[in-house]
C-alpha cells in the first residue's frame, strides 16, 4: 500500500537513542505528519480539522515526550491521539465545523468519502485502522479498545455498508478481494484530495511549548488564588460560635405598659395631711381628711 497514507516502518531503537530529543520528534513528525493528516481526512471529511488533530496530537506528544519516546509505538501512540481529537463530538459545536467541506468532484470518491462518513464513528476507525493504515486485526482492537471479536464484528459490517454503495466492493465475494479493492480506493482517494499540509516540527514544537507554559501559569495562579482565598478566610471567621440574633417579629395582643396615673387634688390633700400629722399612732393608719 502507497506509504504516504499507511504508517512508514518504524525505526531501530538504537537509531533513535543515538538522536536528541528535538531531532527524534522531528524525525518522527517528519516520517508521519503527511500521511496522518490524509488518515484524518478520511475520517472526518474536513480538511481543517485533520490538520488541526494531526497538530494537536503532536503538541501533546512534545509536551509528554519522554513517555512517548519510551513507549514501543510512538507513531501509535500520536495516531491514536489524534484518532481522538478528531472524532470528538464536541467539534460539531464549533462554528468552524459545522459546515462540511466541498464533496470531492469525482463521482467515484465523493460516494466513497460519503459511505464513509455515513459509517458509526466506530465502525470508520477499525475499517480505516485494518483497511486503510494496514493494521493486523489484534492491533486494531487494542487501539479501539475493543475486544478482538468485537473489532472482527466491527470490520466486517463497515465493508458491507460500504460495498452496498460501491460496485467495485460489491463485486468481490471473497473477504479477501474486498480488503484489497477498499484499500485501493481509500488510498486513491487520500491522495487525490487537496489535504493542507501540516506546519513544520520546530513550529509545532515551539507552539506546544508555549501551551504548556500558558497552563502551568495558569496553574500557579490558581493556586496563589486558593492560597490567598483560604488565608483571608481564616484570619476573617470568628474563633467561637455566635448565635445569630432572631429577626424581629410584631406582637399583638399585649396591653400598653401602664405607669402611675396622676394625683388628683383630693389625694394632694391627703399626701400633705399625712406628712403634717404623727408618723405614728391609729391616726396614721385612720387619717382625718379635712
Amino acid at each position: 500500500m502507497t506509504r504516504s497514507i499507511a504508517e512508514p516502518a518504524p525505526q531501530p531503537r538504537e537509531h533513535l537513542e543515538r538522536l536528541t530529543a528535538e531531532e527524534a520528534y522531528d524525525a518522527l513528525y517528519g516520517r508521519t505528519a503527511p500521511g496522518l493528516t490524509r488518515q484524518m481526512y478520511l475520517l472526518t471529511g474536513r480538511r481543517r480539522l485533520s490538520r488541526e488533530a494531526v497538530e494537536h496530537a503532536f503538541r501533546t506528544a512534545w509536551q509528554r515526550w519522554p513517555e512517548v519516546a519510551r513507549d514501543g509505538d510512538p507513531a501509535g501512540w500520536v495516531r491514536a491521539a489524534s484518532y481522538e481529537y478528531a472524532m470528538s463530538p464536541w467539534h460539531r459545536l464549533r462554528r468552524a465545523h459545522r459546515r462540511a467541506d466541498a464533496p470531492p468532484g469525482d463521482p467515484a470518491r465523493r460516494a466513497l468519502l460519503d459511505a464513509l462518513l455515513a459509517l458509526p464513528p466506530s465502525y470508520r476507525r477499525t475499517l480505516l485502522l485494518h483497511d486503510a493504515v494496514g493494521l493486523g486485526l489484534p492491533e486494531t482492537a487494542a487501539e479501539t479498545e475493543a475486544s478482538t471479536p468485537a473489532a472482527a464484528s466491527r470490520l466486517l459490517n463497515a465493508r458491507a455498508a460500504v460495498a452496498e454503495r460501491l460496485p467495485e466492493p460489491a463485486q468481490a465475494v471473497d473477504t479477501g478481494g474486498r480488503s484489497v479493492v477498499l484499500q485501493e480506493r481509500l488510498a486513491a482517494l487520500a491522495l487525490a484530495e487537496q489535504v493542507p499540509e501540516p506546519p513544520s516540527a520546530p513550529a509545532v514544537r515551539a507552539r506546544g511549548e508555549r501551551v504548556a507554559e500558558l497552563w502551568t501559569r495558569a496553574a500557579l495562579c490558581f493556586g496563589v488564588l486558593l492560597i490567598s482565598t483560604t488565608a483571608f478566610t481564616l484570619h476573617t471567621a470568628p474563633t467561637r460560635y455566635e448565635q445569630p440574633l432572631a429577626p424581629a417579629e410584631r406582637v399583638g395582643g399585649v396591653p400598653p405598659l401602664g405607669g402611675p396615673e396622676k394625683l388628683t387634688p383630693q389625694d394632694l390633700k391627703l399626701q400633705k395631711s399625712l406628712r403634717s400629722e404623727l408618723t405614728h399612732g391609729p391616726e396614721r393608719l385612720i387619717p382625718h381628711i379635712p
